[in-house]
C-alpha cells in the first residue's frame, strides 16, 4: 500500500516556508522575496515517488493580524494546520522566536510534527543549537538541520516525513504538481515581481488577478489586473508615462513564460480599489475567505 498524505509547513514569517515547498516539489509553486508575508493564501505542491505521494500545504506566516486581509490568512493557516496528516515546522534560527504563537498554532493538531531548522548555512551555530533543544524539549518533535536554499538536509527530511505518512492511495495523479489552475500562479509571478520592485506599503496593498488567459492564441494571451488601495500607489505602479507599468509587465512576462514555456503577451492594469484590505465584501469579490468575527 503506498503512503500519501498532507504535509503542512507552517511558521512564522520570512522562516523559508515556500522556498522549503519548491525544493520539495523541484518546481517554483510559490513566489519567494526578501520580504516577510509574500505568501498570503496556501500553496499546495505535490511530490510524488513511486509509492509514496505527499502533498505540501504551505501557508502564511503565523503573525498577528491587523486587517481583514491578514485574518484570512491566520485562518487559511489554521484550516491547513487542522487538515495536516503531519506537521512540519520551519524555523529560522538567527530570528527571533514567537514561541507562544508556534504552540498556540500547533495545538490546532495531534498530527506527528517536525520541525525543519532552515537557513543553517547562515544561523549562528550557538541559536542552532538553542533551537534543536527547544524543538526537542518544549515541543516534542524531532528536528532536522537544512538549508532549503542551498537543499541541504533535504533528503533525510523528506524520509522521515514519508515514515510519518499514512498508507493510503494516492489522491492526485501521478504526474500533477500543483492543486490550483495556471492562472493563480500566473497571477502569483506579477505579484511576485511588484514585491521585488517596490518597497514600504506597495507590495502588501497590490494584489493580482488574471482577468483574461487565452491560451489557443501564439504567443499567450494573458491579462492580468493589479488593484491597488489608494489613486497614489496606482500612480507610483504605472510611472512616468507608463514606464513602471511597462517594466513591471516585461520583468513579469520573462517569469511567466518561463513557467510556461511559451511566448507570452501580457497585458497589465492598474486598478484602485480603494481599502481592499480592510472591507469583507472587495476581500470576498477577489477570492479570499474571512472568517466571521466571534
Amino acid at each position: 500500500m503506498p503512503r500519501t498524505g498532507y504535509v503542512t509547513l507552517l511558521g512564522l514569517p520570512n522562516a523559508g516556508k515556500s522556498t522549503l515547498l519548491n525544493a520539495f516539489v523541484g518546481e517554483k509553486l510559490s513566489i519567494v522575496t526578501s520580504k516577510a508575508q509574500t505568501t498570503w493564501t496556501r500553496v499546495t505542491g505535490i511530490a510524488t515517488s513511486a509509492d509514496v505521494q505527499m502533498i505540501f500545504l504551505d501557508t502564511p506566516g503565523l503573525l498577528e493580524a491587523k486587517d481583514l486581509l491578514q485574518e484570512s490568512m491566520i485562518d487559511q493557516a489554521l484550516v491547513a494546520i487542522a487538515e495536516a496528516d503531519v506537521l512540519l515546522l520551519v524555523v529560522d534560527p538567527g530570528a527571533p522566536l514567537d514561541d507562544e504563537r508556534v504552540r498556540e498554532a500547533l495545538a490546532h493538531s495531534s498530527a506527528p510534527r517536525f520541525v525543519a531548522l532552515n537557513k543553517i548555512d547562515v544561523a549562528p551555530e550557538a541559536k542552532v543549537a538553542a533551537r534543536l533543544t527547544w524543538a526537542e524539549q518544549t515541543l516534542g518533535a524531532r528536528p532536522f538541520r537544512i538549508s532549503a536554499l542551498k537543499g541541504t538536509g533535504i533528503e533525510d527530511l523528506r524520509t522521515a516525513l514519508t515514515a510519518a505518512l499514512p498508507e493510503a492511495p494516492f489522491l492526485y495523479p501521478e504526474d500533477e504538481i500543483a492543486s490550483a489552475p495556471v492562472r493563480f500562479f500566473v497571477a502569483e509571478l506579477v505579484r511576485e515581481t511588484v514585491f521585488e520592485r517596490y518597497r514600504q506599503e506597495i507590495p502588501y496593498s497590490a494584489f493580482c488577478q488574471v482577468e483574461e488567459f487565452r491560451e489557443e492564441q501564439d504567443p499567450v494571451y494573458i491579462g492580468v489586473t493589479v488593484f491597488v488601495e489608494r489613486e497614489s500607489q496606482k500612480g507610483i505602479l504605472v510611472g512616468k508615462g507608463g514606464a513602471g507599468i511597462r517594466e513591471l509587465g516585461q520583468q513579469s512576462r520573462a517569469k511567466i513564460e518561463h513557467f510556461l514555456g511559451r511566448a507570452v503577451y501580457l497585458d497589465l492594469w492598474v486598478k484602485t480599489l480603494e481599502g481592499w484590505r480592510r472591507k469583507r465584501g472587495e476581500l470576498t469579490r477577489l477570492g479570499f475567505h474571512v472568517p466571521e468575527s466571534p
